[in-house]
């Protein structure tokens, strides 16, 4: 049977027989979300971002459908919160290191704790050091730089943040146009997925940026170890860093816009 799309490690499924064998396994299928990008056009003022037209009553749709639905984001859970307000889903915000399942409370990574004090200091340094026209985004647990408005300061920026992961022991995560300096723990994309289906026959990826590229790897690698296992990766194309996330994809849509007709096709076959 034909792949999805041609990837390194392709789904084996037609797209009609994904969405078939999804709806067979709807109780033990988890469906995840990059949210910049993929669910809300990428904006200059990372705060004025809001979700593309259909989304949350495509994502209300879905959750009602499948066993669960996640988010797994740079974004802080509050923020994720406020854009789908009562929708029941779990969330996991700056790359996992925060996360809310359901109702509950918001939990940090308890690794990532020890880094708050530095990021905090480096967020002032950055507003102090950097040229003006990068906007820094503080985040507790991480810091992002964005020279969207002037991509001719990358190199200054990512030299600035070269030398800051260096002294500080901290990782670099680069983005569409954006660095972001986050604490050098064992926590991403890729293992929050991991984590979260175990015990999952089924699993949906979205995601348009480098940073998905690991969830990505993370349903690879359990389609190899779990051969009945379904895990789709689905890239969400951008003209920055779209090439390589589109590569490693089963399945492609043309921006967000795209994605509430697609959800709700599932929706349909659900």
């Amino acid at each position: 049977m034909p792949p999805l799309e041609t990837a390194d490690d392709p789904c084996d499924l037609s797209l009609a027989e994904a969405l078939s064998t999804t709806a067979a396994r709807a109780d033990r299928c988890v469906f995840f979300f990059d949210f910049d990008g993929t669910l809300a056009p990428i904006q200059d003022d990372p705060d004025a971002v809001q979700l593309a037209p259909g989304v949350l009553g495509a994502i209300t749709d879905l959750a009602a459908r499948v066993k669960r639905v996640s988010l797994v984001s740079a974004r802080p859970v509050d923020f994720l919160r406020s854009r789908f307000p009562g929708v029941p889903l779990t969330l996991h915000g700056l790359y996992g290191l925060e996360s809310q399942y359901g109702a509950g409370e918001t939990v940090t990574y308890p690794p990532a704790l020890p880094y708050a004090d530095v990021i905090a200091e480096l967020a002032r340094r950055a507003e102090r050091e950097l040229p003006d026209d990068v906007l820094v985004e503080y985040k507790r647990l991480s810091v992002a730089l964005h020279y969207r408005s002037a991509p001719e300061l990358r190199d200054t920026v990512h030299a600035w943040a070269q030398e800051q992961a260096g002294r500080h022991g901290l990782r670099e995560q680069e983005g569409r146009m954006v660095i972001e300096l986050k604490p050098s723990v064992q926590r991403d994309k890729g293992s929050v997925v991991a984590e979260e289906i175990e015990g999952f026959s089924c699993a949906w990826y979205f995601g348009d940026d480098l940073g998905d590229l690991a969830a990505f790897r993370a349903l690879a690698d359990r389609r190899t170890t779990h051969p009945d296992f379904l895990g789709v990766r689905v890239a969400v194309r951008n003209p920055e860093t779209g090439a390589e996330v589109a590569a490693a994809a089963d399945l492609h849509l043309e921006g967000p816009s795209a994605v509430p007709p697609f959800l709700q096709k599932a929706v349909t076959a659900l």
